[in-house]
């Protein structure tokens, strides 16, 4: 379905990703430890046997500084440090399995960064090793990771695959010289098509492309060449990330020069060029800036009704549990969220002294729980049901967001629910902002939706 550029414009507005509820802007610091502690462990009671848990590791190290980026990453030209961070990791673990009555079940594993492959096939398969020797690994578990086409080798590939990992994702970010260049990426495009084609060979179940529109110097030519590029490669997925520029928070992207990032009205046009390419070559749009070909595991779990979104995207499982390892990673235990330490200083200090490394977090209400249900309801399924109980709450601040959706054709509702329309896909992130308590009237922390 096509969509108006006066529809794009009206809701190109500075709104969150909603990868948790409420968002990391609503946490505090000086998150109490004994709490957070006794509410991890109450989940991890009701959910292991059930379901499994997922962990997320974050591995920060990168060999160079990517300018466009806003990830949490620390630039090192030698590899020595790699085993200090591993140590870490592996004591960090310990930690956490001392709090837990039984062996984990690892249901979903995740690790990124940084650039994960910047540690060395062997160092990867330590720090799994010693995670493993003392969980459950289940049949058909969903393992994954993200690959830099510079320096993912095959032997990476092939340890982490008899790992259990058999899903990858490599960042293909723009395949122009000039973009790359200002980016400072520099990427053949035969690296891409080089560890796509290991990745096929060894066995991987599915393998994503990432590309980022917005980036600066993009033009329209530019875009549909770096998509023909990716459509050649044929991947699984494909994640279609809007830059998100946020000098405020993300430092290094002062180093552009703001006169090369594409206007809002052009970037508009860069996306409806890659979702009408994704879509006329057999990508199905999930949401959120995802695309995956019709037989690949994503659709048919959104198909299902199963898909679940979390700190890592999109994902097939749903875990009552996600476990963060590693600076900055983020724990979500239904009732609460914790997030680590953010510098590598402070996350060792922390875990040298015996103690968990989180420092910042949040505690759900019944109101938060409500609301963050809703919002992973209409971003995984399109659809939600309304309780009773928060009927009034609901009329006073969601319900007006809501007729004026509706006027848009977004979403057709009523006092029971609501379900989304073609057009309304476009924009979860909107939609999802109706039920958002948290973050009403803040703008620049945000990056915008389009």
């Amino acid at each position: 379905m096509e969509v108006s550029l006066d529809l794009l414009k009206k809701y190109d507005v500075p709104v969150p990703r909603y990868t948790s509820y409420p968002t990391v802007m609503s946490w505090e610091e000086n998150l109490d430890q004994e709490k957070w502690k006794s509410f991890l462990i109450k989940r991890f009671n009701e959910c292991n046997e059930k379901e499994g848990i997922s962990l997320y590791l974050h591995l920060p190290f990168c060999e160079k500084l990517c300018t466009f980026c806003g990830c949490n990453r620390k630039i090192s030209n030698t590899h020595d440090v790699e085993e200090e961070y591993i140590l870490a990791l592996q004591k960090e673990w310990d930690i956490y399995r001392a709090l837990f009555s039984q062996k984990p079940i690892l249901r979903e594993i995740h690790i990124g960064g940084g650039t994960p492959t910047f540690f060395s096939p062997n160092n990867l398969k330590r720090i799994f090793e010693h995670i493993f020797k003392d969980s459950i690994v289940p049949q058909n578990p969903e393992y994954s990771f993200e690959g830099h086409p510079n320096n993912t080798t095959y032997e990476h590939l092939k340890t982490l695959f008899d790992l259990g990992f058999h899903r990858v994702s490599f960042g293909m970010q723009d395949s122009n010289p000039a973009i790359q260049t200002v980016i400072n990426r520099i990427q053949p495009q035969e690296n891409v098509i080089q560890v796509v084609k290991w990745a096929r060979e060894i066995g991987y179940e599915s393998v994503n492309l990432d590309l980022v529109y917005g980036l600066p110097l993009q033009t329209l030519e530019r875009m549909e060449k770096t998509i023909q590029d990716a459509l050649e490669i044929k991947p699984d997925r494909i994640a279609f990330y809007s830059y998100a520029h946020v000098p405020w928070t993300s430092k290094v992207q002062r180093l552009f020069d703001e006169n090369d990032l594409p206007k809002a009205n052009e970037k508009i046009l860069l996306y409806q060029l890659g979702r009408k390419l994704f879509t006329e070559n057999g990508y199905e749009d999930i949401g959120m800036d995802h695309f995956a070909l019709p037989t690949d595991l994503m659709v048919k779990t959104r198909n299902e009704g199963k898909l679940h979104r979390n700190f890592m995207g999109y994902t097939v499982q749903q875990t009552g549990l996600l476990l963060g390892l590693g600076v900055s990673s983020i724990s979500d235990a239904f009732y609460g969220f914790a997030q680590n330490e953010k510098t590598i200083h402070d996350y060792y200090a922390r875990i040298q002294s015996g103690h968990l490394a989180v420092f910042k977090g949040y505690f759900l209400s019944e109101t938060d729980q409500s609301m963050r249900k809703y919002i992973l309801d209409i971003a995984c399924n399109g659809k939600t049901e309304f309780q009773e109980k928060d009927l009034e709450l609901l009329k006073k601040f969601s319900f007006p967001i809501l007729k004026e959706l509706e006027k848009d054709q977004f979403i057709n509702w009523n006092e029971k629910g609501l379900q989304i329309t073609a057009l309304g896909l476009h924009f979860l992130r909107n939609i999802c902002r109706a039920f958002d308590l948290k973050t009403v009237g803040t703008t620049k922390t945000f990056s915008r939706a389009i």
